[in-house]
């Protein structure tokens, strides 16, 4: 398992993650710890809307206009 101890929503740097809140994503070798500097950041980050392709079919975050470089169809 990885850890980040980087709050993804403050940007500050926890320097004893000991504890402080926080969420693990995925599962295995693969899976990723990531403390949180306060509840509040917690929920913020759990209320993001995530698109799972292949697996989730409610949200799509596509964007349908091009942007620059992209050749119109």
């Amino acid at each position: 398992m990885r850890t980040e101890t980087t709050d993804p929503i403050s940007g500050t740097t926890i320097a004893n993650p000991e504890g402080h809140p926080f969420v693990i994503e995925g599962s295995g070798d693969g899976a990723l710890k990531i403390y949180f500097e306060s509840e509040e950041n917690r929920r913020i980050y759990l209320d993001i809307d995530v698109e799972h392709p292949g697996r989730d079919f409610k949200t799509n975050l596509d964007n349908p206009v091009p942007m620059g470089g992209d050749a119109r169809k």
